[in-house]
């Protein structure tokens, strides 16, 4: 945990010195990056929308 820590820290210190020309694709670049977690995210526990409908259906009784 301390190495995350750490690398949080350097991470922080490094956009300080960035020229403010650089902030902008940062800030893009971070969004990016924030988009794939959730997608990985979504792809290791199913689309809510997916995981909603899936028991449509589905029913204990023969003739429905």
């Amino acid at each position: 945990m301390d190495a995350l820590l750490a690398e949080r820290q350097k991470l922080i210190e490094s956009v300080s010195t960035l020229p403010d020309e650089a902030l902008v694709e940062l800030a893009s670049f971070v969004e990016y990056l924030r988009y794939k977690s959730a997608q990985s995210q979504e792809k290791k526990h199913g689309s809510p929308f997916l995981l909603s409908i899936a028991g449509l259906g589905a029913s204990e009784e023969p003739n429905l």
